[in-house]
């Protein structure tokens, strides 16, 4: 694995991501939610709990190798990824929601990944090992996820034309270090992604369509109304795979665990963008009837 690849590209990607996060967040977005928090908490229950139950099961069901097992459970327990707030704003959700909450969880991930990634390894590879809360872990984790977000959110405080103006380019390098961390990770376990490149392509895309439907679906049935429960679906079903990828790869030196979300990270895109399209496409009609009304 490439020296440089590890210490550098990883670590700037995931300061690249939140900070893109951190310039479209305010307070005022964080303030909204805590007013209104049934579709945060219904959001995050759902990420936090039901996703990697899902994941568990899809990787068992399947008889996945136990590392690529694990990879799936560490995808499983990344918060949201930045682009979620793109897809939920072409497709009509609550963008404030999108934010607020991949902002929420990437601090609650601080406690849950370590715990389900513990978990899932004692699991499928018969090991324990603690990636918890050691000093050094938690300084990384705040300085490559914390501290970006807290940057972006006083960039757009003091120089909101600027960060408005941004956003759009922002969310473009966000994809493009995706693309490259993908690339980057796949090129150091081809072999193994060729060996089961079938089962993971048939594993990621449902679990992806699981995340969509529950995303949806739940909230709804909680009530929750129809913007917000399509911000909800973006949310869930967009994954940060990059975290995933620089936790596997970074903290728990093992490239292949960080297989299943570097597929998961060039496929997820095809379903979200349908999902999307019809959500917006459902927007547009019910706008046009409520014009011919």
């Amino acid at each position: 694995m490439s020296e440089v690849y590890i210490t550098v590209l990883l670590p700037v990607a995931i300061i690249i991501t939140m900070f893109g996060l951190g310039l479209t967040l305010t307070m005022a977005d964080l303030a909204r939610v805590f007013k209104a928090p049934k579709a945060a908490v219904v959001c995050l229950f759902c990420q936090v709990l039901v996703l990697p139950a899902i994941a568990f099961g899809l990787a068992v069901s399947f008889d996945l190798a136990p590392e690529l097992a694990v990879g799936m459970m560490l995808l499983a327990a990344s918060p949201g990824g930045p682009s979620a707030s793109l897809f939920s704003h072409l497709a009509g959700g609550d963008v404030a929601l999108n934010i607020a909450v991949t902002a929420i969880n990437s601090v609650i991930a601080m406690v849950t990944f370590p715990v389900i990634a513990e978990v899932s390894m004692a699991h499928f590879l018969g090991e324990g090992r603690s990636i918890g809360l050691q000093a050094d872990k938690l300084i990384q984790v705040v300085v490559t996820v914390v501290v970006p977000v807290v940057v972006g959110m006083r960039v757009h405080h003091r120089y909101t034309a600027w960060a408005e103006r941004m956003r759009g380019p922002v969310k473009v390098g966000s994809v493009i270090v995706l693309v490259a961390v993908i690339i980057g990770a796949v090129s150091q376990q081809y072999d193994v992604l060729l060996d089961n490149a079938g089962t993971l392509t048939v594993i990621t895309l449902l679990f992806c369509l699981c995340s969509l439907t529950i995303g949806y679906f739940v909230p709804r049935l909680f009530q929750v109304g129809l913007e917000q429960a399509i911000a909800s679906a973006m949310e869930i079903g967009i994954h940060n795979a990059v975290l995933a990828i620089t936790v596997a790869i970074t903290v728990l030196d093992n490239p292949t665990m960080a297989i299943p979300p570097a597929v998961y990270g060039i496929l997820m895109y095809f379903p979200v963008a349908l999902v999307a399209y019809g959500f917006a496409h459902r927007a547009g009609v019910a706008k046009l009837e409520g014009v011919s009304d």
